[in-house]
């Protein structure tokens, strides 16, 4: 029953972490379309770049959620 009970808490915890995947590909998209925006008017650095942080912080928001959820 133990060994039935800490298996399926594996399985589960294996289950949460797929959420990681979608938030390499959202931090991916981030930055891509500050290159993009950067290229395409450079005069506005400062304001992309704090945009970007912005989204960064919360794509990896999502990260630490599904973490959180993996080890509990």
């Amino acid at each position: 029953m133990n060994i039935t009970l800490q298996s399926a808490k594996m399985i589960g915890a294996g289950l949460a972490t797929i959420g990681l995947t979608g938030v390499g590909a959202g931090v991916g998209i981030v930055f891509g379309a500050l290159v993009l925006a950067f290229a395409r008017n450079p005069a506005l650095k400062q304001q992309l770049f704090t945009y970007t942080i912005l989204g960064f912080a919360l794509t990896e928001a999502i990260a630490l959620f599904a973490l959180m959820m993996a080890f509990d």
